[in-house]
């Protein structure tokens, strides 16, 4: 199967190896495509492991997130610009575009998202 967050690559080649390792993330591009890939997939699990523990969700949350993200169905993910975020920096920005259909309409997550890194891997922190 592709991998739901458009890279090249089948997903067991790209975004499972992040969903089963969290430390082999090696940017906040990185971590942003698998979070796409497991809100697809509707892996709540690693949506919350790939949180920073400061920001998130509550279980209340995780919840609706769970029902919401099944009941969309998931169309393309579009990068758009990338600042910082790589293996040596601490903190970067990941500015992009999730395509979705909820109700037979498309609709569009446009944000500029923050990383860090906690406990020496990438978390999604909030969006900016």
């Amino acid at each position: 199967m592709q991998c739901p967050c458009n890279s090249s690559k089948t997903y067991n080649e790209c975004c499972k190896i992040a969903h089963q390792n969290i430390q082999s993330i090696a940017t906040a591009e990185s971590l942003m495509r698998s979070r796409y890939s497991a809100f697809a997939l509707a892996n709540i699990n690693y949506l919350q492991e790939s949180h920073h523990s400061k920001t998130r969700p509550s279980n209340r949350e995780k919840k609706e997130i769970l029902i919401w993200a099944k009941s969309v169905q998931w169309i393309k993910l579009e990068i758009i610009n990338i600042t910082k975020g790589r293996y040596t920096d601490l903190i970067g920005t990941v500015e992009f575009k999730a395509f979705f259909m909820e109700n037979g309409k498309i609709d569009i997550i446009h944000e500029n998202s923050s990383f860090c890194k906690e406990n020496n891997h990438w978390t999604y922190l909030k969006a900016r």
